[in-house]
């Protein structure tokens, strides 16, 4: 089962928003994730190239899904379904849809059924999971819904940065005021600070969720936010501050969420895996960056490489948030992460192996410095 979708987004020659650039380079005609290697031939996540965590993380869907007894589990953002072809090893009763700008790679197992969609935040019909309960994973999607990108200038007022598709940038107007009451909530600035003190983050630093007891109360009301122009002291900023504006991933996410309440039964989950930051942790040059050939490069929009940036996980609408730690630690419990004992080497090799990988990919995906601090957010329909 096919969904049809024809894409008539075509590349950009001039400066134009971050936005829309990214948009064109990664799901235009000849956009990046629309080459015939897909996204798996250049980065490795959960889902792919990381040897068994692609099994972990199969085996922690396959167990939340049975939690909500669903009966469909539904990739959102799939690649070319690397992760439902492993949940099918594990689970031979679920239905199983993926969805994804592509598509659909022949040499899937028969059993996953195909939506192709826009990308980006572009949301198609889901009305394959019509009147049944679904478990719907949007695995590292929001990252790479592109998003406005404004950076402070010299006067301290975010501006809406412009990009050429060989990534030359320059500063545009300044942020309309709903943008800009955006960047105020959910991107207070540093000041006061001192130009010497701020250090570009690196934009592979993993995420920190929970904010510190000193962090401002969200969300924020209206009235607490400066004026909208960003041209009153309280609200300037140090120049070249970066924000990522968030609201086309809230926009995204509430849109994917309505979508699975118009069809799917309640009870059904959505989820989001991605990498995160908040208020508190945002870095202040921001966390944009590519991916080309396995390697962090520059973002530049060309098609070439990924582009992605954290998503502003205390904008969205969730009903809860986990760290994939502790996620796959409550399924799978703390013994598992156990040294195994090697007598089991010469009583039985072949089970001594095996616990052995599953111990090392388990303790892969759980790392409180790696793959173990991307959060995992949920919303219940129903």
């Amino acid at each position: 089962m096919t969904q049809q979708f024809e894409n008539s987004d075509m590349p950009v020659s001039h400066a134009v928003p971050w936005r829309d650039a990214w948009q064109a380079a990664l799901y235009g005609r000849d956009g990046f994730y629309r080459r015939d290697e897909g996204p798996g031939g250049h980065f490795a996540t959960n889902a792919q190239g990381i040897p068994g965590v692609d099994e972990v993380l199969a085996q922690a869907i396959v167990a939340m899904a049975e939690r909500i007894d669903a009966d469909v589990v539904v990739d959102f953002a799939c690649g070319r379904g690397e992760l439902l072809d492993t949940i099918s090893r594990f689970d031979d009763d679920v239905d199983l849809v993926g969805v994804d700008v592509v598509e659909r790679p022949p040499e899937l197992s028969s059993r996953i059924a195909w939506v192709r969609s826009a990308g980006g935040a572009s949301i198609p019909s889901l009305d394959v999971i019509a009147g049944r309960r679904a478990f719907v994973v949007a695995h590292e999607w929001l990252d790479v819904v592109p998003c406005d990108i404004a950076e402070a200038d010299d006067d301290g007022v975010l501006r809406e940065v412009l990009v050429t598709p060989d990534g030359d940038e320059t500063l545009g107007a300044p942020l309309p005021p709903h943008t800009a009451r955006w960047a105020a909530r959910h991107a207070p600035t540093a000041m006061p600070v001192h130009i010497g003190d701020l250090r570009p983050h690196s934009s592979s630093a993993q995420p920190t969720i929970d904010a510190p007891d000193d962090a401002p109360p969200h969300p924020v009301s209206d009235d607490a936010l400066p004026p909208a122009d960003g041209r009153d002291n309280a609200s300037r900023r140090e120049p070249g501050e970066r924000v990522e504006i968030g609201m086309t991933r809230d926009a995204a996410w509430a849109a994917l969420v309505a979508e699975v309440t118009r069809h799917a039964a309640a009870g059904s989950v959505v989820v989001g895996i991605d990498y995160t930051s908040t208020s508190a942790t945002r870095p202040p040059f921001g966390t944009l960056t590519g991916f080309r050939d396995g390697s962090e490069c520059a973002p530049v929009p060309d098609g070439s490489c990924d582009v992605t940036a954290h998503v502003a996980l205390d904008s969205l609408d969730v009903d809860d948030v986990r760290t994939q730690r502790d996620v796959l630690l409550e399924l799978f419990g703390e013994l598992a992460l156990e040294p195994v004992p090697l007598a089991l080497a010469s009583s039985d090799p072949p089970v001594y192996l095996a616990r052995l990988a599953a111990r090392s990919a388990l303790a892969t995906a759980t790392h409180p410095g790696g793959l173990g601090a991307f959060a995992w957010f949920t919303r219940t329909i129903g």
